[in-house]
């Protein structure tokens, strides 16, 4: 496993592959969600991004951030753990990539906010 998703696991209290999944499923609402190239510039220089993104699979997120709740949920996660993920991820991320596209990139997607 990749250094993200231990992390994420050990500060979540999560198996490793919900963990990838989650971050995994997070990546994808903001892919789907934002046109601004922040978000692949973020994926493509955040070790183990990409592969969560393919443990994710094909993510349809129709009904927004309902939808993204909605599967993590159904991952076992509930709302503090998706915060966690989030939070994880996000200083993850910034330690990788620079801190201004991390930030570009989360705050395309304003319902994302609050759980980021």
């Amino acid at each position: 496993m990749s250094d993200l998703i231990d992390r994420i696991s050990a500060a979540a209290s999560l198996t490793p592959d919900t963990a990838q999944e989650a971050v995994g499923n997070i990546l994808a609402f903001l892919r789907s969600e934002s046109d601004d190239p922040a978000v692949e510039t973020m994926i493509a220089q955040t070790p183990g991004a990409t592969e969560s993104l393919a443990a994710a699979g094909d993510a349809d997120f129709g009904g927004g951030i309902m939808a993204l709740g909605s599967k993590l949920m159904g991952l076992g996660l509930d709302m503090g753990q998706i915060r966690t993920v989030g939070e994880e991820f996000v200083s993850f991320a910034k330690s990788h990539t620079d801190e201004a596209t991390v930030s570009r990139a989360i705050g395309s997607v304003p319902a994302l906010a609050p759980f980021v």
